[in-house]
């Protein structure tokens, strides 16, 4: 039981940390973007933010199932996972917590698919924050905007900043 949560716990500091890095570079990108279209018209921005944010999560999480199927793979006396594949469908199924149950993990293992689930859940909350994050500037910048060349660098302005609330709650 503790092997399990020991290697859980390693499992999503290596999953946090590749999300970390790829929405901080993803957000580090939107912030030059953002200068680059200074000035500039660009009609088909906001649904571009929009699919490419979403493709670049989906690409995280792809990425982030990795470590989990290469562990279920190596891991002794899992007799229900005999390929890559079949790891990397569990991984996936698990991090993303449908359960199908087609492949079940028995024995001193189990309580490793749970904490993962717990992991899924916390990245997914992460990439729904960050997704919304892209929408509200574009809804915002939309309102406030008088035309489009002064709505796109507004469009980007995503920041890493805390809002005036929040610094005060500091």
């Amino acid at each position: 039981m503790i092997g399990s949560i020991l290697l859980g716990v390693v499992l999503t500091l290596v999953t946090v940390g590749i999300h970390a890095v790829g929405t901080a570079w993803w957000i580090g990108r939107l912030k030059l973007r953002a200068k680059r279209v200074k000035g500039s018209k660009i009609k088909l921005l906001p649904l571009r933010l929009l699919c490419s944010t979403a493709l670049l999560l989906l690409l995280l999480h792809m990425a982030e199932v990795v470590p989990w199927a290469s562990a279920y793979l190596l891991l002794p006396g899992l007799d229900s996972i005999n390929s890559f594949e079949q790891a990397t469908y569990f991984a996936t199924v698990t991090f993303a917590s449908l359960g199908y149950g087609d492949i079940v993990i028995e024995g001193p293992w189990r309580l490793l698919s749970a904490v993962q689930a717990m992991n899924g859940l916390l990245v997914f909350g992460w990439s729904t924050a960050l997704l919304f994050a892209v929408v509200e500037r574009i809804w915002g910048a939309e309102d406030n905007a008088s035309d489009e060349a002064t709505a796109a660098p507004q469009i980007l302005a995503i920041t890493t900043e805390p809002d005036e609330p929040f610094k005060k709650a500091i």
